[in-house]
């Protein structure tokens, strides 16, 4: 591939270039007035999508039964079966051929019940769950102490001390020294209090990181090191810095359960334990290991009329983790796409170009659904116009980076000025922009060297109130916003699949890394098509 020089473009070529057209509207069934939203003329089949998606919108409904009937989509799963054949009755029933695409097989887990209950000093039910794939207690109640992981000088006197773990259940997350999130604290703390409670913080954590440091292992292998020595469960506390969310992640033990706890009540533990009050609990679970189970990718297309060969791809992933329900990621970038593709199918039902949708499978392990399908269509990689790819929360998209491409402002700008500036007049681009390095599903195209960009939504607490926490659920989606997103989406796809001709797809020169060296174009990386787990 070519590669050139290319400086910075300013993204207020886009907007002004957009204000531009918005001027020179004179009627054409929009009233006349001095707001460039109000003036911009929008094409026929443009303003018919904008109604679809305003006055017949499906987001609600695709939401419920995606996130309250479906529920949570982790890989090997009995809920990412039922999303995968959900997604394929639904495109079935817009008349939008389908497919489940088998890409590989990962560890089946199916969740039981998780009853965690503190028996001692008091009796307290406890805030928390079975991590995913964790062990069951096979629906039996296991009852043991908790303690602490110790504090110890070196290796030899952590392995002196692991004996110590039989028939004891071992916390060995950090506790938390406030459970208000830093925004609460800046509200309402003097200048002192929060000086000293980050002190604390910071303090605790180095502290902590040395406990895990002198027991001669990391932190991963710590949970096989303790059922080994017979500790009966495992307790973690991965808080997510904001009120009542914790990340739920996979578990690292394959015998003994292991669960998280919410902060409340794992500090409240960890405190009883330290100082000799020796808390007792009592845990429950009947999950299921269910072998090997075939993983897919679910793939829909709108057959094109004059380049059929040729495609304009729709990407979300599929999967989420499984402590709430992954409504923000992804269930928001899923029925986003969904939604776009049947507005595309009644709207533009002969499109020049084939649109395929790919809804993908085990993105939180590494991209592997999305980067098989690269790997396994190479015909279909070779002819691809754009992806356009949404998997970072429920926010209105403000960003779209040129990935990288020269020649991307060109097309984007046609493209997007097709949109609504109702839509588009907060968006911030950059052009030529950077490849994406491997944080979505763009990045297995961008690899490939297909024009593919991350649709990025603002934030709406993303990061810490419900990306991979307990708390991301149906409650938190904005209908409103996911719609300005369907608009742009529909609207770009639509334009890219009728252009003329290919885009051209030549790469920029990538700046010095921090080592002095020259910029390498990340590279196409292999999925895992099967897994244990994490």
């Amino acid at each position: 591939m070519r590669k050139t020089n290319l400086n910075y473009i300013s993204s207020k070529r886009i907007l002004l270039y957009t204000l531009f057209l918005s001027f020179l509207a004179t009627e054409n069934g929009f009233a006349q007035s001095r707001s460039p939203q109000e003036l911009q003329v929008l094409e026929p089949i443009v303003k018919k999508i904008v109604e679809e998606a305003n006055q017949n919108s499906h987001l609600e409904s695709l939401a419920f039964e995606l996130l309250d009937v479906v529920g949570p989509r982790l890989v090997g799963t009995p809920g990412m079966t039922r999303a995968n054949e959900w997604a394929l009755a639904k495109f079935e029933s817009w008349g939008i051929a389908a497919q489940n695409q088998k890409f590989g097989e990962w560890r089946g887990w199916e969740r039981g019940i998780s009853h965690i209950d503190m028996m001692a000093p008091r009796v307290k039910t406890l805030a928390g769950t079975q991590l995913a794939w964790s062990p069951s207690t096979k629906g039996k109640s296991i009852q043991g102490e908790v303690i602490a992981l110790p504090d110890v000088k070196d290796s030899l006197s952590f392995n002196n001390w692991l004996p110590s773990v039989k028939g004891k259940f071992v916390m060995i997350s950090m506790p938390q020294p406030t459970g208000r999130p830093d925004h609460n604290w800046e509200e309402f703390g003097t200048k002192q209090s929060i000086e000293k409670m980050n002190k604390s913080r910071d303090s605790l954590t180095v502290l902590w990181n040395n406990r895990i440091k002198a027991s001669g292992m990391s932190a991963n292998a710590l949970p096989s090191a303790l059922e080994d020595a017979g500790a009966v469960g495992i307790l973690t506390s991965n808080w997510s810095r904001e009120f009542g969310a914790n990340k739920i992640f996979g578990a690292r033990s394959y015998k003994a359960p292991s669960l998280d706890i919410s902060l409340e009540d794992y500090a409240m533990l960890y405190r009883l334990a330290e100082k000799g009050i020796k808390p007792k609990v009592s845990v429950e679970t009947a999950s299921k290991d269910l072998g090997n189970v075939p993983s897919f990718n679910t793939i829909a297309e709108i057959k094109g009329s004059e380049f059929p060969n040729e495609y304009v791809i729709l990407s979300a992933h599929l999967d989420s983790w499984e402590g709430g329900s992954g409504a923000t990621d992804n269930g928001t970038g899923t029925i986003a796409m969904m939604e776009v593709a049947r507005i595309l199918k009644k709207i533009v039902p002969n499109p020049k170009r084939t649109i395929l949708i790919g809804l993908w499978g085990s993105e939180e392990q590494g991209l592997n659904g999305s980067r098989s399908f690269v790997l396994d269509n190479p015909d279909i990689i070779e002819k691809t116009q754009a992806v356009f790819n949404l998997d970072n929360g429920t926010g209105r998209v403000e960003r779209i980076n040129g990935s990288g491409f020269v020649h991307a402002y060109d097309f984007i700008s046609r493209w997007i000025s097709a949109v609504p500036t109702a839509v588009t007049k907060d968006i911030k681009t950059e052009f030529p922009g950077l490849p994406g390095g491997g944080g979505s599903d763009h990045s297995s195209f961008v690899a490939a060297g297909v024009p593919s960009f991350m649709l990025s939504s603002l934030s709406w607490g993303y990061f810490n109130n419900t990306w991979h926490t307990n708390l991301d659920t149906y409650d938190k989606l904005v209908f409103d916003d996911l719609k300005y997103n369907v608009i742009l989406t529909a609207v770009m796809a639509y334009k890219a699949s009728e252009e003329p001709k290919l885009v051209d797809r030549e790469q920029r020169v990538l700046p010095l890394g921090s080592d002095g060296k020259p910029g390498v174009w990340p590279p196409i990386r292999q999925p895992r098509r099967t897994g244990v787990g994490y």
